[in-house]
Protein backbone atom coordinates (compact mmCIF):
# COMPACT_ATOMS: atom_id res chain seq x y z
CA UNK A 1 0.00 0.00 0.00
CA UNK A 2 1.24 3.85 -0.53
CA UNK A 3 1.78 5.56 2.40
CA UNK A 4 0.84 9.05 2.96
CA UNK A 5 4.08 10.67 1.80
CA UNK A 6 3.66 8.76 -1.99
CA UNK A 7 -0.04 9.85 -2.34
CA UNK A 8 1.24 13.75 -1.51
CA UNK A 9 3.56 13.73 -3.84
CA UNK A 10 1.47 11.81 -6.59
CA UNK A 11 -1.50 14.44 -6.01
CA UNK A 12 0.92 17.13 -6.18
CA UNK A 13 1.85 16.18 -9.73
CA UNK A 14 -2.11 15.69 -10.67
CA UNK A 15 -2.36 19.36 -9.62
CA UNK A 16 0.48 20.92 -11.54
CA UNK A 17 -0.30 18.61 -15.41
CA UNK A 18 -4.37 19.89 -14.20
CA UNK A 19 -2.65 23.58 -14.55
CA UNK A 20 -3.80 24.91 -10.96
CA UNK A 21 -1.45 27.80 -10.17
CA UNK A 22 0.74 27.21 -6.89
CA UNK A 23 -0.31 29.14 -3.93
CA UNK A 24 2.55 32.09 -4.08
CA UNK A 25 3.96 32.50 -0.79
CA UNK A 26 3.23 36.12 0.99
CA UNK A 27 6.23 38.78 0.84
CA UNK A 28 7.92 38.96 3.58
CA UNK A 29 8.21 41.31 5.70
CA UNK A 30 10.79 44.95 5.23
CA UNK A 31 13.63 44.77 7.27
CA UNK A 32 13.42 47.78 9.43
CA UNK A 33 16.18 50.34 8.30
CA UNK A 34 19.10 50.45 11.16
CA UNK A 35 19.30 53.77 12.33
CA UNK A 36 23.02 54.72 11.49
CA UNK A 37 24.69 55.09 14.83
CA UNK A 38 26.13 58.54 15.86
CA UNK A 39 29.40 59.08 15.70
CA UNK A 40 31.75 62.15 17.39
CA UNK A 41 34.39 63.47 15.17
CA UNK A 42 38.12 63.44 17.08
CA UNK A 43 40.36 66.09 16.75
CA UNK A 44 43.55 63.52 17.03
CA UNK A 45 46.07 66.10 16.33
CA UNK A 46 45.21 67.78 19.56
CA UNK A 47 44.53 64.22 21.47
CA UNK A 48 47.91 62.93 20.55
CA UNK A 49 49.94 66.07 21.83
CA UNK A 50 47.76 65.80 25.06
CA UNK A 51 48.73 62.32 25.42
CA UNK A 52 53.11 62.25 24.70
CA UNK A 53 53.19 65.28 26.94
CA UNK A 54 50.68 64.66 29.55
CA UNK A 55 53.37 63.40 32.25
CA UNK A 56 54.92 66.80 31.99
CA UNK A 57 52.17 68.75 31.92
CA UNK A 58 51.06 67.16 34.97
CA UNK A 59 53.74 68.06 36.85
CA UNK A 60 53.44 71.30 36.47
CA UNK A 61 50.06 72.11 37.21
CA UNK A 62 50.23 69.70 40.24
CA UNK A 63 52.93 71.83 41.65
CA UNK A 64 51.03 75.05 40.80
CA UNK A 65 48.15 73.86 42.76
CA UNK A 66 49.66 72.60 46.01
CA UNK A 67 52.03 75.67 45.56
CA UNK A 68 48.71 78.02 46.99
CA UNK A 69 48.51 75.51 49.80
CA UNK A 70 48.76 77.31 53.40
CA UNK A 71 51.45 75.30 55.75
CA UNK A 72 50.53 74.97 58.96
CA UNK A 73 52.36 76.25 61.71
CA UNK A 74 55.19 73.95 63.50
CA UNK A 75 55.40 74.55 67.19
CA UNK A 76 58.64 72.48 68.19
CA UNK A 77 60.38 69.45 66.78
CA UNK A 78 62.06 68.71 63.99
CA UNK A 79 61.32 70.11 60.47
CA UNK A 80 58.53 68.51 58.91
CA UNK A 81 58.14 68.18 54.84
CA UNK A 82 55.78 70.68 53.86
CA UNK A 83 52.53 70.47 52.43
CA UNK A 84 53.17 71.34 49.30
CA UNK A 85 55.78 68.59 49.01
CA UNK A 86 53.20 66.15 50.65
CA UNK A 87 50.49 66.16 48.55
CA UNK A 88 52.58 66.42 45.45
CA UNK A 89 54.31 63.49 46.65
CA UNK A 90 51.27 61.42 47.26
CA UNK A 91 48.88 62.82 44.58
CA UNK A 92 51.84 62.25 42.19
CA UNK A 93 52.61 58.78 43.38
CA UNK A 94 49.06 57.56 42.51
CA UNK A 95 49.34 58.70 39.42
CA UNK A 96 52.34 56.49 38.71
CA UNK A 97 50.25 53.42 39.46
CA UNK A 98 53.23 51.83 41.19
CA UNK A 99 54.62 50.57 44.41
CA UNK A 100 55.54 53.56 47.19
CA UNK A 101 59.33 52.20 46.63
CA UNK A 102 59.25 51.96 43.18
CA UNK A 103 58.01 55.63 42.61
CA UNK A 104 61.01 56.94 44.76
CA UNK A 105 62.93 57.64 41.32
CA UNK A 106 60.25 59.67 39.93
CA UNK A 107 60.12 61.72 42.76
CA UNK A 108 63.92 61.96 42.83
CA UNK A 109 63.90 63.29 39.28
CA UNK A 110 60.78 65.47 40.65
CA UNK A 111 63.24 66.95 42.83
CA UNK A 112 65.85 67.21 40.18
CA UNK A 113 63.32 69.31 38.32
CA UNK A 114 62.14 71.61 40.98
CA UNK A 115 58.97 70.59 41.83
CA UNK A 116 59.54 69.76 45.26
CA UNK A 117 62.01 71.41 47.63
CA UNK A 118 62.68 68.16 49.68
CA UNK A 119 62.56 64.79 49.04
CA UNK A 120 60.48 62.46 51.74
CA UNK A 121 60.64 58.86 52.26
CA UNK A 122 58.05 56.90 50.49
CA UNK A 123 56.90 55.96 54.28
CA UNK A 124 56.01 59.64 54.51
CA UNK A 125 53.45 59.41 51.56
CA UNK A 126 51.73 56.44 53.55
CA UNK A 127 51.81 58.74 56.65
CA UNK A 128 50.37 61.72 54.53
CA UNK A 129 47.81 59.64 52.96
CA UNK A 130 47.10 58.38 56.80
CA UNK A 131 46.59 61.74 57.45
CA UNK A 132 42.66 62.96 58.57
CA UNK A 133 43.75 66.80 58.01
CA UNK A 134 44.58 65.65 54.59
CA UNK A 135 41.25 64.90 53.01
CA UNK A 136 39.48 68.26 53.23
CA UNK A 137 42.73 69.69 51.18
CA UNK A 138 41.67 66.98 48.66
CA UNK A 139 38.21 67.77 47.99
CA UNK A 140 39.14 71.26 48.00
CA UNK A 141 42.10 70.92 45.64
CA UNK A 142 39.41 68.99 43.27
CA UNK A 143 37.23 71.73 43.59
CA UNK A 144 39.54 74.04 42.27
CA UNK A 145 41.08 71.90 39.54
CA UNK A 146 37.30 71.64 37.87
CA UNK A 147 36.96 76.09 38.09
CA UNK A 148 38.88 76.71 34.68
CA UNK A 149 35.99 74.30 32.70
CA UNK A 150 33.27 76.75 34.35
CA UNK A 151 32.33 78.62 31.45
CA UNK A 152 32.26 74.41 29.42
CA UNK A 153 30.00 73.01 31.26
CA UNK A 154 26.78 73.43 31.66
CA UNK A 155 24.74 69.88 31.78
CA UNK A 156 25.96 67.34 34.61
CA UNK A 157 25.13 64.19 35.39
CA UNK A 158 25.48 62.11 39.35
CA UNK A 159 26.25 58.65 40.46
CA UNK A 160 28.30 56.25 42.62
CA UNK A 161 31.06 53.88 42.06
CA UNK A 162 32.98 51.80 44.26
CA UNK A 163 36.97 51.04 44.46
CA UNK A 164 38.09 47.39 45.90
CA UNK A 165 40.63 47.24 48.19
CA UNK A 166 43.33 44.03 49.73
CA UNK A 167 41.15 44.31 52.95
CA UNK A 168 38.37 41.47 53.66
CA UNK A 169 35.15 41.49 55.98
CA UNK A 170 35.05 38.34 57.60
CA UNK A 171 32.14 36.83 59.09
CA UNK A 172 30.08 33.28 60.16
CA UNK A 173 27.31 32.42 58.74
CA UNK A 174 25.26 30.42 60.92
CA UNK A 175 22.39 30.06 58.29
CA UNK A 176 25.00 27.75 55.80
CA UNK A 177 27.69 27.29 59.15
CA UNK A 178 31.06 28.52 57.81
CA UNK A 179 32.83 31.73 57.47
CA UNK A 180 32.21 33.72 54.83
CA UNK A 181 34.79 36.55 53.83
CA UNK A 182 33.97 40.00 51.82
CA UNK A 183 36.02 42.60 50.02
CA UNK A 184 36.07 46.06 51.55
CA UNK A 185 35.92 48.92 49.36
CA UNK A 186 35.39 52.77 49.00
CA UNK A 187 32.05 53.80 47.42
CA UNK A 188 32.37 57.21 45.52
CA UNK A 189 29.99 59.48 44.99
CA UNK A 190 30.60 62.23 42.52
CA UNK A 191 28.97 64.80 40.07
CA UNK A 192 30.86 65.50 36.65
CA UNK A 193 30.02 67.33 33.68
CA UNK A 194 29.16 65.88 30.55
CA UNK A 195 31.46 67.31 27.64
CA UNK A 196 34.92 66.70 29.27
CA UNK A 197 33.97 64.52 32.36
CA UNK A 198 35.39 66.94 34.97
CA UNK A 199 34.36 66.20 38.20
CA UNK A 200 32.63 68.83 40.04
CA UNK A 201 31.98 67.47 43.64
CA UNK A 202 32.76 64.69 45.38
CA UNK A 203 31.17 62.67 48.40
CA UNK A 204 32.39 59.76 50.42
CA UNK A 205 30.22 58.02 52.70
CA UNK A 206 29.70 54.83 54.01
CA UNK A 207 30.10 51.88 51.96
CA UNK A 208 26.64 50.79 52.34
CA UNK A 209 25.35 54.16 52.12
CA UNK A 210 22.31 55.00 49.84
CA UNK A 211 22.84 57.06 46.90
CA UNK A 212 19.27 59.57 47.01
CA UNK A 213 20.56 61.61 50.51
CA UNK A 214 23.83 62.19 48.88
CA UNK A 215 22.53 63.50 45.90
CA UNK A 216 21.31 67.40 47.75
CA UNK A 217 25.04 68.08 48.66
CA UNK A 218 26.41 66.92 45.45
CA UNK A 219 24.35 69.13 43.40
CA UNK A 220 24.44 72.09 45.72
CA UNK A 221 28.67 71.98 45.72
CA UNK A 222 28.05 72.02 41.57
CA UNK A 223 25.88 74.77 41.25
CA UNK A 224 27.93 77.20 44.08
CA UNK A 225 30.06 76.88 41.32
CA UNK A 226 29.24 76.41 38.26
CA UNK A 227 25.75 76.95 36.31
CA UNK A 228 23.65 74.03 35.68
CA UNK A 229 21.25 73.85 33.08
CA UNK A 230 20.40 70.39 33.36
CA UNK A 231 21.09 66.95 35.74
CA UNK A 232 21.01 63.23 34.56
CA UNK A 233 20.61 60.53 37.06
CA UNK A 234 19.24 57.01 37.63
CA UNK A 235 16.47 55.38 39.80
CA UNK A 236 18.68 55.83 42.97
CA UNK A 237 17.98 59.63 43.25
CA UNK A 238 14.35 59.64 42.00
CA UNK A 239 12.61 61.77 44.70
CA UNK A 240 10.75 64.42 44.97
CA UNK A 241 13.21 66.81 47.52
CA UNK A 242 15.40 66.26 44.62
CA UNK A 243 13.76 67.37 41.81
CA UNK A 244 12.56 70.72 43.84
CA UNK A 245 16.56 71.39 44.49
CA UNK A 246 17.42 70.75 40.89
CA UNK A 247 14.16 73.57 40.15
CA UNK A 248 15.12 76.05 42.86
CA UNK A 249 19.05 76.29 41.02
CA UNK A 250 16.99 76.98 38.06
CA UNK A 251 17.84 73.75 35.98
CA UNK A 252 15.59 70.60 34.88
CA UNK A 253 16.23 67.23 36.83
CA UNK A 254 16.32 64.13 34.03
CA UNK A 255 15.98 61.60 36.85
CA UNK A 256 14.32 58.49 35.54
CA UNK A 257 11.24 57.18 37.23
CA UNK A 258 10.65 53.98 38.71
CA UNK A 259 7.93 51.18 37.76
CA UNK A 260 5.61 52.67 40.50
CA UNK A 261 5.82 55.79 39.86
CA UNK A 262 2.69 57.78 39.21
CA UNK A 263 1.88 61.75 38.67
CA UNK A 264 -0.67 62.05 41.91
CA UNK A 265 2.19 64.18 43.73
CA UNK A 266 1.59 67.32 41.73
CA UNK A 267 4.42 69.84 40.92
CA UNK A 268 6.75 69.47 39.36
CA UNK A 269 7.02 66.14 39.77
CA UNK A 270 3.99 65.38 37.75
CA UNK A 271 5.36 67.23 34.76
CA UNK A 272 8.14 65.73 34.95
CA UNK A 273 6.35 62.38 34.83
CA UNK A 274 4.03 63.24 32.45
CA UNK A 275 6.87 64.45 29.95
CA UNK A 276 8.86 60.63 31.06
CA UNK A 277 5.59 59.40 30.03
CA UNK A 278 4.35 61.38 26.74
CA UNK A 279 7.66 62.34 25.05
CA UNK A 280 9.96 59.41 26.58
CA UNK A 281 12.41 59.65 23.16
CA UNK A 282 12.83 63.40 24.08
CA UNK A 283 13.03 62.67 28.11
CA UNK A 284 15.46 59.56 27.13
CA UNK A 285 17.45 61.90 25.14
CA UNK A 286 18.69 64.10 27.41
CA UNK A 287 18.78 61.29 30.61
CA UNK A 288 21.28 59.26 28.36
CA UNK A 289 24.01 62.00 28.79
CA UNK A 290 23.72 60.54 32.20
CA UNK A 291 26.41 57.54 30.51
CA UNK A 292 28.83 60.31 31.11
CA UNK A 293 29.58 59.55 34.19
CA UNK A 294 29.62 56.38 33.59
CA UNK A 295 32.24 56.83 31.23
CA UNK A 296 34.17 59.13 33.58
CA UNK A 297 34.56 56.22 36.24
CA UNK A 298 35.37 53.73 33.48
CA UNK A 299 38.34 56.31 32.68
CA UNK A 300 39.77 56.77 36.23
CA UNK A 301 39.63 52.77 37.28
CA UNK A 302 41.70 52.29 33.46
CA UNK A 303 43.60 54.90 34.06
CA UNK A 304 44.75 54.91 37.85
CA UNK A 305 43.50 51.02 38.91
CA UNK A 306 40.17 50.34 40.19
CA UNK A 307 41.41 49.29 43.67
CA UNK A 308 43.53 51.19 46.62
CA UNK A 309 46.91 49.91 48.04
CA UNK A 310 46.08 51.06 51.47
CA UNK A 311 45.05 49.58 54.54
CA UNK A 312 43.13 52.08 57.15
CA UNK A 313 39.83 53.91 56.25
CA UNK A 314 41.56 57.29 56.10
CA UNK A 315 44.31 56.20 54.13
CA UNK A 316 42.01 54.13 51.64
CA UNK A 317 39.65 57.84 51.30
CA UNK A 318 42.64 59.88 50.56
CA UNK A 319 44.02 57.23 48.00
CA UNK A 320 40.39 57.18 45.64
CA UNK A 321 40.55 61.42 46.04
CA UNK A 322 44.20 61.44 44.89
CA UNK A 323 42.64 59.69 41.81
CA UNK A 324 39.88 61.65 41.28
CA UNK A 325 42.68 64.59 41.38
CA UNK A 326 44.42 62.80 39.28
CA UNK A 327 41.89 62.63 36.61
CA UNK A 328 40.80 66.12 36.98
CA UNK A 329 44.49 67.40 36.22
CA UNK A 330 44.17 65.06 33.20
CA UNK A 331 40.85 66.51 31.70
CA UNK A 332 42.22 69.70 32.14
CA UNK A 333 45.58 69.25 29.91
CA UNK A 334 42.81 67.18 27.39
CA UNK A 335 40.87 70.91 27.60
CA UNK A 336 43.90 72.59 26.95
CA UNK A 337 45.07 71.46 23.97
CA UNK A 338 41.21 70.38 22.13
CA UNK A 339 39.68 73.75 23.86
CA UNK A 340 42.34 76.27 24.04
CA UNK A 341 41.85 77.08 27.82
CA UNK A 342 43.75 78.43 30.08
CA UNK A 343 44.48 76.56 33.38
CA UNK A 344 46.31 78.63 36.05
CA UNK A 345 46.31 78.13 39.97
Amino acid sequence: MQCKHIFAVQFAMQRRKRGRPRKVPAPLPATPAQEKRQTYAQNWPAYNKAQTTEKSQFRFLLRDLCQGLEEPPQAMGRPRISLADSIFSAAYKVYSTVSGRRFMTDLNEAHAAGFISRVPCYNSIFGCLESESVTPILLALIEKTSLPLKSVETDFAVDSSGFTSSRFHRWFDHKYGSERQQHDWVKVHIACGVKTNIITAVEIADKESNDCPLFAPLVKATGKNFEISQISGDKAYSSYDNLDLVDSLGAVPFLIFKKNATGAHGGLWAKMFHYFQFRRDEFLAHYHKRSNVESTFSMIKAKFRDHVRSKTDTAMKNEVLCKLLCHNICCLISAIHELGIKAEF
